[in-house]
């Protein structure tokens, strides 16, 4: 009976040693993996690249700015700070200084989009975001505005977003009925308002006395029916399809 306690108390003891010597393994492993994060600021891309990566470490540089204080291609903000601890792996994100400015920003207002972007990047600047507005007596594709505007000084990002005319949507119309009206007005009616007539069909003889000679369309022929129907809305310049008789 000695031995077996003897025996249950060693597997104990072997037991208590070998979690000691995961938890053990385990902290050491977490704590392994984690680094904290240096200084980047100041330092160029290389040099960025020299401390970072013996850390297990990559650097992006993510954005560009025009900066009078700091220096051209050197880090000016970056993120995480430094100190901060992360996993081995994390990618620091930095902004990179492109010194002062130097590049007068261009005028390309009332230039179409495309000349605009080739002026813009003419110049060694970025075409930003392009936002487009709906307006009525302006050529579609045309420069309505641009941010910076024309010779801007102490610009911070060196791309210049632009504000372009699109097309003018369609007006909607509420369908009349044209029903019991000669095909004829109607048609010159719809043309005159930038419509226009599709199909012209005639509708179904009466059974019981049906003509000789079916008769065809004609401007005297009367609409019975009509597509889009009457009350329904419609764009300009769309068509329309009727059954006469």
């Amino acid at each position: 009976m000695k031995s077996f306690f003897r025996f249950l108390l060693l597997a104990l003891v072997l037991l208590i040693v070998a979690m000691i010597s995961a938890v053990t393994a385990m902290r050491f492993a977490i704590h392994g993996s984690v680094v904290t994060v240096p200084k980047l600021v100041g330092l160029s891309p290389a040099e960025a690249e020299r401390a970072a990566v013996p850390l297990g470490l990559t650097v992006m540089v993510e954005r560009q700015y025009y900066s009078p204080s700091i220096p051209e291609s050197r880090i000016m903000s970056q993120w995480p700070a430094p100190g901060t601890v992360v996993r081995r792996g994390w990618q620091v994100r930095v902004a990179q200084s492109l010194g002062p400015q130097r590049v007068a920003i261009p005028d390309v207002l009332n230039e179409s989009v495309r000349a605009a972007g080739l002026n813009i990047r003419r110049r060694g600047l970025d075409v930003g975001a392009i936002a487009y507005l709906p307006i009525l007596g302006v050529n579609s594709g045309q420069v309505l505005a641009q941010s910076p505007p024309p010779n801007a000084g102490f610009v911070s990002v060196p791309r210049i977003s632009l504000l372009v005319s699109a097309p003018a949507p369609a007006q909607a119309y509420l369908m009349p009925n044209f029903a019991g009206q000669p095909l004829g007005s109607v048609n010159q009616a719809l043309l005159d308002a930038g419509f226009h007539v599709g199909n012209v069909t005639l509708a179904p003889p009466d059974v019981a006395n049906p003509p000789a000679i079916p008769p065809q369309p004609n401007p005297a022929s009367i609409v019975v029916s009509q597509n889009p129907a009457a009350g329904e809305m419609v764009l300009g310049g769309a068509t329309l399809n009727f059954e006469v008789r």
